[in-house]
């Protein structure tokens, strides 16, 4: 691809806005409250746009178009499953978590058992967590300036939007980077849905520029390629073929050098990194290993015992692991009392699902215009690609350019939050809980995953996120759920699941990575664990809990009364932090809805 100024301009735009608006923000915050909380003054349609904004990650923007490309029907959970989490998390966890007065998920975790032990292993878990969920949205930063910048390395735009995050939250922190990921959504909105609109009109209308039909879909065979296409293999592969395929090979196939024509039988075929593979319009398109191979099985859902599975499983991770993610439980700390935190939720699933439309279409209309990426396995490139393999010309690089802007704020706002909920771990758990530990744990805090990011392989986003929600399920889900809706939990009982659930992730996280770079052999439980370890979790946490009843905290009455408690009644209170910035008393301001 050519360099597209548009696109640069948006990135460039984006990033300015977003710098000028933390900047704005970020001159009123001068307390530690203001950089963990935002003084807890933040209104609930400003909240949701902003919790919004923070959720709707590189996983969202580019990885879902590209799940649904590559494997169909199946792909859709990852939306739904994004989605209605957030139902769980407001009947369950959102307003009692609140009125529990706490600053941080370790916070809380103390604050209900009385335990500054358990309160150590949740902010590991903290930190761990949102390293895992930061590093493919810097690698989805580096993937896109690396599209509107042919020839600049992935580790810029990794760097640009890690510089970017750290400033602004090192500015202001949470008070800072609230106004900034309400914008950032509405930006996502539009970004995403102002060119589903007009491809989709242009598809229906005839088929873009390139005029394609709108049958691609209905046929019940593989996709075809719509035009002449050259693809470079950047990373080895192995392709899925179910019909016989002539095309031209340079490289090395199936463990041979190749440098002409060859015929490619049903089957499996390896091609090495640096191959280049010319195909002639019509030619069946192969698939990358585990994609989808034609369109009967794309629109219809799984069938057999192990996809089932898989799906189960991520929907277990999903959805409870919304319940558990460090930097969406503390937006809702920013709230003034719990009707609020769950008024918030509620705008928050309206907001999801109306963006998560647009990406589905996308995904869809990609399998018909950009069957190359399913060769390549990049399927995360589909969302922007697409604007220039509909429309190739200016108008295309403009939609190109819209959609460039909206996945560099997807980066932006949702590296930003983990950020801040890192940061406040770290300042309130290991540093003294001052305004300048807390820079200084920001900025810790972003160097960290930017040095993973460079190094670890990158994969499609939204599988890897989707481990991040497996690890948030196994871990503080429970704890959530059963310390605030049962009575007898205990701190040991706590651990015990924390520890249960988290080891069996990051065990099945680490087998995975190795299985990436040696073969792929990894079963489906080690890719998706949250089936088994989510459960087993909540068991060692009830079976402990049981087994050290003694460890009941004598004040556990009047915990769980002021946690359920109907706000009017005015049993609120926000728990002491050991600030050591004098001016850091809570000042509770004006809510408006």
């Amino acid at each position: 691809m050519d360099f597209n100024i548009w696109a640069t301009a948006g990135i460039v735009l984006v990033s300015a806005v977003t710098f000028a608006l933390g900047f704005r923000s970020s001159r009123q915050a001068n307390t530690t409250q203001d950089f963990l909380v935002a003084r807890r003054t933040v209104r609930s349609r400003r909240n949701a746009a902003a919790v919004s904004g923070e959720y709707l990650s590189a996983a969202s923007f580019l990885g879902v178009a590209g799940l649904v490309l590559k494997d169909g029907a199946d792909a859709l959970w990852y939306p739904i499953g994004f989605t209605a989490g957030y139902l769980a998390l407001m009947l369950f966890v959102a307003a009692p978590l609140r009125r529990s007065g706490a600053y941080t998920l370790p916070d809380f975790c103390e604050f209900r058992l009385r335990s500054a032990g358990l309160r150590r292993l949740a902010a590991v878990f903290v930190i761990f967590i949102g390293m895992l969920y930061m590093v493919p949205q810097l690698q989805g930063a580096g993937l896109t300036v690396r599209h509107i910048l042919p020839g600049v390395p992935t580790q810029v735009g990794a760097a640009v939007v890690a510089v970017l995050v750290v400033a602004n939250v090192v500015g202001g922190g949470m008070r800072a980077i609230t106004l900034v990921q309400a914008f950032q959504y509405w930006v996502k909105l539009f970004a995403i849905a102002a060119p589903a609109f007009v491809l989709c009109a242009l598809f229906i209308g005839g088929g873009g520029a390139r005029g394609i039909g709108a049958t691609g879909l209905s046929e019940p065979l593989p996709p075809t390629f719509t035009r002449d296409a050259v693809i470079q293999v950047e990373t080895s592969v192995v392709l899925s073929v179910d019909a016989h395929v002539r095309l031209v090979a340079e490289g090395t196939v199936d463990g041979r050098p190749a440098d002409g024509t060859t015929l490619w039988g049903p089957g499996e075929h390896e091609v090495a990194a640096g191959s280049t593979l010319r195909f002639t319009e019509g030619s069946p398109v192969p698939v990358v290993k585990g994609a989808v191979g034609d369109n009967a099985d794309w629109q219809s859902p799984a069938s057999d015992a192990e996809d089932l599975l898989t799906t189960y499983s991520l929907i277990f991770a999903l959805f409870l692991g919304t319940m558990g993610l460090p930097h969406v439980l503390v937006r809702f700390y920013t709230n003034p009392d719990g009707q609020a935190a769950r008024r918030t939720t509620l705008h928050v699933m309206l907001l999801l699902g109306l963006f998560y439309l647009f990406p589905t279409i996308m995904g869809a209309l990609s399998r018909v215009y950009l069957p190359e990426l399913l060769v390549t396995g990049q399927s995360d490139r589909a969302v922007l690609e697409l604007p220039m393999a509909v429309v190739d010309n200016v108008f295309g690089e403009i939609l190109g350019a819209v959609v460039a802007a909206g996945a560099f704020a997807a980066f932006l706002s949702t590296s930003s939050g983990l950020l801040v909920s890192v940061a406040g771990v770290l300042s309130t758990d290991v540093f003294k809980s001052r305004v300048r530990d807390f820079r200084l744990a920001a900025a810790l805090a972003g160097v960290l995953p930017l040095t993973a990011a460079l190094l670890l392989q990158p994969s499609d986003l939204s599988l890897s996120v989707g481990m991040s929600f497996a690890l948030a399920a196994s871990t503080f889900c429970p704890v959530l759920v059963l310390g605030i809706w049962w009575r007898k939990i205990t701190w040991v009982g706590a651990a015990a699941g924390m520890l249960t659930g988290g080891t069996l992730v990051l065990t099945a996280l680490a087998l995975t990575t190795v299985s990436g770079y040696t073969g792929g052999w990894a079963p489906w439980f080690v890719q998706q664990p949250g089936l088994f370890t989510v459960p087993l979790s909540f068991l060692a946490v009830i079976i402990m809990s049981k087994a050290t009843h003694r460890h009941i905290p004598a004040e556990t009455k009047h915990i769980r009364m002021r946690m359920h408690a109907p706000d009017r009644l005015g049993l609120i209170k926000d728990r002491a932090t050991g600030l050591g910035d004098s001016r850091a008393k809570h000042v509770l301001g004006r809510h408006r809805r």
